[in-house]
């Protein structure tokens, strides 16, 4: 009875070491198995007793994996495509799955944008597991995750369950699926090696804004772009997209979307057709330091450091500031600039969230309504438009000649309501800080300008002086009053393509 404990521990540790080496080396050649069995000069010993038995965990596990790979490949498709270039055409190949759906009808396949981008749906061609190749019907595409979404017309294929993303854990065991170098239904083994990878380069173009990446060491080898990443339930807990490499193949670094982010983006495609982000309204420190840290009265660097807040956006109305540290979002604690990115992205818009901040070395608690992201990004289009439209040595912007009939109305302001501009309106739509002018918010029909003068536009100069506010404008009509006619520089209210009129108003 002495002896029995050791005994048990010296069986275990043999048995864990041997569902080890079955799990992650290559399975064992015939010389290396002969060298874990014992030698032939003891005849009495049974050799078989030193080999597994079929009902071991080895071959338990072995044929756990198994029922998983048989589970799960035929919701795994391979894609292939063809897009135009100015060299010519350029063949892309990846892979995908069939899923189904929330609350929707049909079935889609999740893959990469890159995998089917610039192709249409006949230039498509999806490879299924029963040799089957069919076309999508319809195609959405999200550049800030680099996910795709196509719609098949299919019904009689098996689509795969989503998983939990947030439930892995780093050491768990997944299987990387999909076509890598075109062989199809190709099933890896490996395990999370690390998450929320982030700030990653993805090469020459790469638009993936949102970036929370699951890393994993089953190899990923160009082709399975688009494939799933599958837990050991047979679900869908990532869609791989990229791989670290020096030589083009699987180094054992490889990337994938997590299901949850997936999810998000495949849901709100198929109910918009696109996706509404919700944004905050900041710019942030890209390369917080330790030493700015320190000056920010902090022991080390977390969080995401705010370095300007652009006026009227949930950040302004919240009372953001420079140099606040956003600690918390939404109960979570922000790790870094890109964590807070997505983080925001993943709330629904008009969602008022609590925000938790470091300002001059003590906490601060705020909440935030957020807005819908692609109003800022059509207000940073439009300014980049403006400035590229303003540089000195571009064309002058075309000028036009109208004459307004005359009417009986002896103001030209009669109908219409009009604002002066500042910084903050002139950033929303487009303008530069600097423009000058008077906004108009509205115009009756029963105005003298209602077929000139449109919502947006600025009424810039009246007589040829410039025109900074109301007061301004009435003083110089007052000044005219003996005038029969006067003349209005009024810019159409589009920065990017600037073109002015010259309005001959009679009174």
């Amino acid at each position: 009875m002495k002896n029995r404990y050791p005994l048990v521990f010296i069986v275990g540790l043999i048995v864990s070491v041997s569902l080890w080496n079955a799990c992650f080396e290559s399975p064992l050649s015939s010389k290396q198995l002969e060298a874990k069995v014992p030698s032939q000069s003891n005849p009495r010993q049974d050799h078989s007793a030193m080999l597994p038995s079929s009902s071991s965990p080895l071959h338990e596990g072995s044929r756990h994996l198994a029922k998983i790979a048989k589970l799960a490949t035929p919701s795994v498709v391979h894609i292939q495509c063809e897009r135009q270039t100015p060299r010519g055409a350029v063949e892309e190949t990846g892979s995908g799955v069939i899923v189904r759906g929330d609350g929707t009808s049909g079935l889609y396949i999740v893959t990469n944008r890159h995998v089917v981008r610039d192709s249409d749906g006949s230039a498509i061609s999806i490879s299924l597991h029963d040799g089957r190749v069919i076309h999508p019907q319809q195609k959405w595409e999200d550049k800030d995750t680099d996910l795709a979404i196509l719609k098949i017309s299919v019904s009689d294929v098996t689509p795969a369950e989503w998983g939990d993303s947030d439930k892995l854990d780093i050491g768990h065991m997944v299987l990387a699926m999909g076509s890598p170098f075109g062989l199809s239904e190709s099933v890896t083994l490996g395990i999370i090696s690390a998450k929320g990878r982030r700030s990653l380069q993805l090469g020459s173009g790469s638009e993936v804004l949102n970036q929370n990446f699951l890393q994993t060491d089953a190899a990923i080898n160009p082709g399975n772009s688009g494939g799933p990443l599958i837990d050991l339930e047979g679900k869908i807990i990532g869609i791989n997209t990229a791989i670290a490499s020096n030589s083009g193949g699987n180094d054992g670094i490889g990337f994938s979307i997590p299901s949850k982010l997936v999810r998000h983006v495949f849901n709100q495609l198929v109910k918009y057709g696109q996706v509404y982000r919700a944004y905050l309204g900041v710019q942030l420190d890209p390369e917080f330091s330790i030493a700015t840290a320190g000056r920010l009265q902090m022991d080390r660097v977390r969080g995401a450091r705010v370095v300007k807040v652009i006026s009227n956006t949930p950040a302004s109305r919240a009372n953001l500031k420079y140099d606040d540290i956003i600690l918390s979002f939404g109960g979570i604690d922000v790790l870094d600039q890109n964590h807070l990115i997505n983080l925001v992205s993943l709330t629904p818009i008009d969602n008022r969230v609590s925000v938790v901040l470091l300002r001059n070395g003590r906490k601060v608690n705020v909440m935030v309504e957020l807005a819908n992201r692609r109003i800022l990004d059509e207000l940073e289009r439009k300014q980049k438009e403006t400035q590229q439209s303003r540089r000195p040595g571009t064309s002058a912007a075309p000028m036009s000649f109208q004459k307004v009939k005359h009417t009986t109305a002896n103001d030209v302001l009669s109908g219409l309501q009009v604002h002066a501009m500042n910084a903050d309106l002139a950033t929303q739509l487009g303008f530069e800080a600097t423009q000058t002018g008077l906004l108009v918010m509205d115009v009756d029909q029963e105005s003298s300008l209602s077929n000139v003068v449109k919502l947006y536009d600025v009424i810039e100069e009246v007589a040829g002086t410039p025109v900074h506010n109301l007061n301004d404008f009435r003083q110089l009509l007052k000044q005219t009053e003996s005038l029969d006619s006067l003349v209005l520089k009024v810019s159409n209210g589009k920065p990017g393509q600037p073109h002015h009129q010259l309005v001959i108003w009679k009174r």
